[in-house]
This record gives structure tokens, C-alpha cells and sequence, in this order.
């Protein structure tokens, strides 16, 4: 199923992330624990932040490869919304692919490790990133 999402033209926007589920549980990047990068030592989502002109769906896909190692099709993505952040705006999508993908994962240079977790684990977690853990929520929600 292929779904076209208003992130394809939204030129406003800063950052997105991906809730990337691999058969019922989450791929998560436990970030680095450098003072200098928001969130440090904190669970995280593939993603980051925008280059050129790309669209938020293509900056959350090519994250998602940089960091895991997952060339995810755009036509896998079934869920996405926009969220307002202080002074900007980010993009969260949802994917899933099966259980099997997991031989696929290959940390790259940023983050310590990676891990999966079931959903309801991060939402739990301490090291949950708190503003993530709320998007999750609005997706398990959807």
C-alpha cells in the first residue's frame, strides 16, 4: 500500500524519526553519552535531522539506513504525523517489517548499541526519551 503524506511537501520542517517495529517489537539506539548531543545515554528512534531539500519521509528513511542498516521502502511507512516543537516542526512515521529483518540491523556511527524492545517497554523505560515516548502513544493510539 502506498500512502502519500503532506511530509512529501513540507519545507517547514527540522527533523523525523521512524518507529521501526521488526515483527512486534521496536528497533531502538541507545544514544552516545556525549554531553554535547540532546538526550545523551537515552533510548532512541532512527533519525535526525534534515539535509538540503529532502522530504521528511526521505530524511527518515536515510537515517534509518546511516544508523541501522535498513533500507526501508517508502511503501512500508503506514502511519505519520507532524508535531510542533517549541520554535519548529518535526515529522514521526511508523513502519514494520517481519521478525526476520532483525539479521538485517547493523549499528552505524552514532549510538552505543541497539536493541528491541516491545512497545510497552519504551513507553516505560527511564531512559525513554519522554517527547518519543508520547509519539509512540499517539501511534499505538492511531
Amino acid at each position: 500500500m502506498t500512502i502519500t503524506f503532506k511530509a512529501n511537501t513540507d519545507s517547514t520542517y527540522r527533523g523525523a524519526k521512524l518507529v521501526l517495529f521488526v515483527g512486534d517489537r521496536l528497533v531502538t539506539v541507545l544514544r552516545d553519552d556525549k554531553p554535547d548531543i540532546p538526550w545523551p545515554g537515552f533510548w532512541d528512534f532512527p533519525g535526525g535531522g534534515r539535509e538540503g531539500e529532502e522530504s521528511a519521509l526521505e530524511c527518515a528513511l536515510r537515517e534509518t539506513l546511516e544508523e541501522v542498516g535498513i533500507d526501508i521502502s517508502p511503501d512500508k511507512v503506514s502511519w505519520a504525523r507532524r508535531y510542533h516543537r517549541q520554535d519548529h516542526f518535526t515529522w514521526f512515521f511508523a513502519a514494520h517489517l517481519p521478525e526476520d529483518a532483525v539479521n538485517d540491523i547493523a549499528l552505524g556511527d552514532e549510538g552505543q548499541r541497539w536493541t528491541l524492545m516491545e512497545p510497552q517497554e519504551y513507553l516505560n523505560n527511564e531512559l525513554g526519551i519522554p517527547h518519543f515516548q508520547t509519539r509512540l502513544a499517539d501511534y499505538i493510539a492511531a
